[in-house]
């Protein structure tokens, strides 16, 4: 790495001028948010507006592997990875319109929670938290640490695991401390970041190559210079489709059918079905703010091809020698890959093209996506262990304890993501985005396949989603196994995978794995007894809207009751009265999701243990936890009716209209070729005239 491209002092101070802007943000976020309820912590009191719900989607999800993993796809295949970003916007409105109102009447705060509610027992609410935690581990977590130290590395030098530890650094204290509200706040500052610094830096990159016209033809032509020589065989030349999305359905890196048929369904996993995406809609104060949200996401997510992708490729029309290496001893070199370097064309255009100070702001950007992902999947995986899994553990856990488990949870994860990073260096041929794709491809398709079947057929039952969830997941992790033993050979050497790797493409895989998983669904649903109707009483569609109530509803209430009743009997057999009894308690009635509240008796505490419940948000105003308690059960109510203001339907459905046009026009205008250039025109080694 050259000196000249390291970050001067003036790039430190524009890094510490955002920093303090994210500590006062996080300080403001704790300061007006409760909390010190499950509900206030892990869903900020369901009192969000949609934009910061919105700005949250779209943060939470664009990651510093977004920065990092579609610039370099961009660099080494083009514009075809652009199609996974205008597939969310058809499919955050398929959440938003469809998925949601669904997941809002059933009142839920997880989503094997409303598994649960729709199928009764637990064994498929426990495999799917822990299935979930898995994918956070090996597709968000690793691959965010690993994205955002890399780009460190190449700008100041770090050595890659320090840098890692540095950043989980920075990001355990908004986790920590802040609650989702907080992570929501920070989501809509870093959002704002990314956004601004990514499109300025896109101007630059383009004015460097001629604009667009300039690109589409110096790209073509981006190789490294013993390619170019004739010295060397092993590829490094850019596919003759490079500008166009969707490709061939045979022999292409991304596949029509595929894409549009198999990676669909694992995206609806990701969009619909999965903790940290949905998470941030239910924190929405109704149904509408949820609906405008997932609208306001979908029109920003119409920018990461301009201002991700193409900026990829811009850099390695600049620095063909580094981001296009083919030869595997020289990559390894640069950047400590041997299955190519095209993962540091984003860190490698900024330290290239952009001046002093503004450096520091594209660094700003890295850490703004690097933390708004991670803290956003801390959040939510703690979410998923404390509720799904703990609370099974620890069926009389405090909410006390419950906050603390969760917190200590997140250290299991970063350890375990850590010892993940070595693998994803080498995997998918260096590209880190397709990484993340093909390991959801293997994994994510059976959970959208029962919750596609869950939410729009009511005869579907317990037996039949887990039987289901068995083969799919199973086959799945089969094929993921056999790709981590059976890598992708290196340029020269003779590739002897099975058939079944080589030549089956991760799209077509995933949408085979779908298919069966509904069948099985189906079949199973149809030879075993119906589920209760009980069971389907606003967990469906079509029934979202049913006033029934249930009976686990009424089973709540009982045992609130019982904990009330031996509360006060504890609290009598210690000498306080029964008007303490009354104050005291703040009980499971009164929380979203049903968690007692341990109650400590007021006593003298150090000033350190102050300082530490502050941090935390856990107070002893029991009378004030009470009061916010039976405030948000109000607000839960009225938000579980799925009201919505005529007006403002009519605004939503208008809006739905023009971003599903938008995406089907985009995904047509990028995907049929215009006649531009197809191969290189440079004279390529010995064979000057050649053709590719």
């Amino acid at each position: 790495m050259a000196k000249q491209m390291s970050l001067k002092a003036e790039d430190f101070i524009v890094i510490a001028v955002y920093f303090l802007g994210v500590l006062i943000v996080g300080a403001w976020s704790m300061c007006r948010t409760n909390r010190s309820t499950v509900s206030g912590y892990f869903l900020a009191g369901r009192f969000m507006t949609f934009i910061p719900v919105g700005m949250s989607l779209f943060a939470s999800n664009i990651g510093s592997e977004h920065l990092v993993g579609l610039a370099g796809s961009g660099a080494a295949a083009g514009i075809g990875v652009g199609a996974f970003e205008f597939n969310a916007l058809l499919l955050l409105q398929l959440l938003g319109f469809v998925f949601l109102p669904v997941y809002i009447a059933s009142g839920v705060c997880t989503l094997p929670e409303y598994i649960h509610k729709r199928f009764g027992g637990h064994r498929i609410r426990v495999f799917l938290a822990m299935l979930s935690l898995l994918l956070y581990i090996f597709t968000k977590i690793s691959v965010n640490m690993y994205s955002g130290a890399l780009f460190i590395q190449q700008s100041v030098g770090w050595n890659l695991y320090f840098a890692i530890l540095f950043l989980l650094g920075m990001t355990a204290l908004c986790t920590v401390s802040g609650g989702l509200a907080a992570v929501i706040y920070l989501d809509t500052l870093m959002a704002t970041v990314m956004v601004g610094g990514a499109l300025l830096m896109t101007f630059m990159g383009f004015d460097k190559v001629g604009g667009y016209s300039g690109l589409r033809i110096k790209y073509m032509n981006a190789m490294a210079s013993d390619v170019i020589a004739g010295n060397h065989t092993c590829g490094g030349v850019p596919r003759p489709d490079s500008f166009v999305m969707l490709r061939d359905p045979g022999h292409s890196d991304m596949p029509w059918p595929g894409f549009l048929l198999g990676q669909t369904p694992a995206s609806i996993w990701y969009w619909c079905a999965d903790q940290v995406i949905v998470q941030r809609a239910l924190a929405a104060k109704s149904l509408s703010h949820a609906q405008g949200g997932s609208l306001l996401a979908g029109y920003i997510k119409i920018l990461p091809l301009f201002i991700m992708v193409f900026p990829g490729m811009i850099s390695r029309v600049l620095y063909p020698d580094e981001v296009a290496c083919a030869n595997p001893d020289k990559c390894f070199e640069i950047c400590g890959s041997r299955a190519g370097c095209s993962n540091i064309a984003y860190p490698k255009l900024v330290l290239g093209i952009m001046p002093t100070g503004l450096r520091g702001l594209m660094m700003a950007v890295m850490m703004a996506a690097l933390m708004s992902d991670l803290t956003s999947i801390f959040n939510s995986a703690s979410t998923l262990f404390t509720i799904d899994i703990w609370k099974r553990i620890r069926k009389n856990a405090s909410t006390r304890e419950l906050m603390i488990v969760g917190r200590a949870f997140v250290l299991v994860m970063c350890v375990i993501g850590i010892c993940w990073v070595p693998i994803i260096t080498e995997f998918q041929g260096g590209q880190l985005f397709i990484y993340i794709q093909a390991i959801s491809a293997y994994l994510a398709p059976p959970v959208a396949s029962v919750y596609l079947i869950a939410i729009f057929w009511k005869r579907s039952n317990e037996q039949g989603a887990f039987w289901g969830l068995m083969s799919g997941f199973i086959v799945g992790v089969t094929r993921m196994v056999l790709d981590f033993v059976y890598q992708a050979p290196e340029c020269g050497v003779k590739d002897t995978r099975p058939i079944f790797v080589k030549d089956f493409h991760y799209m077509y895989f995933a949408l085979m794995i779908f298919l069966l998983t509904g069948i099985v669904c189906i079949v199973v649903s149809l030879l075993t007894p119906a589920p209760d109707p009980e069971m389907i009483v606003r967990t469906t569609f079509f029934t979202r809207h049913d006033p029934t109530i249930r009976s686990d509803e009424i089973q709540e209430e009982a045992e609130m009751k019982q904990i009330d009743a031996e509360e006060q009997k504890h609290r009598a057999e210690h000498g306080h009265t029964h008007q303490d009894n009354e104050s005291a308690l703040w009980v499971k009635e009164n929380d979203t999701v049903n968690l007692k509240e341990s109650v400590e008796f007021k006593s003298p505490k150090p000033f350190w243990k102050k300082v530490v419940q502050f941090f935390c948000g856990m107070s002893d105003d029991i009378e004030e936890e009470k009061k916010t308690a039976q405030e948000q059960t109000e607000h839960l109510r009225e938000i579980t009716s799925l009201h919505q203001d005529k007006r403002a339907k009519m605004l939503l459905y208008g809006n739905l209209l023009i971003i599903l046009t938008t995406a089907v026009f985009l995904y047509i205008f990028f995907s049929i070729p215009d006649g531009g250039p197809t191969a290189p025109t440079i004279p390529y080694g010995k064979n000057a005239s050649l053709t590719l």
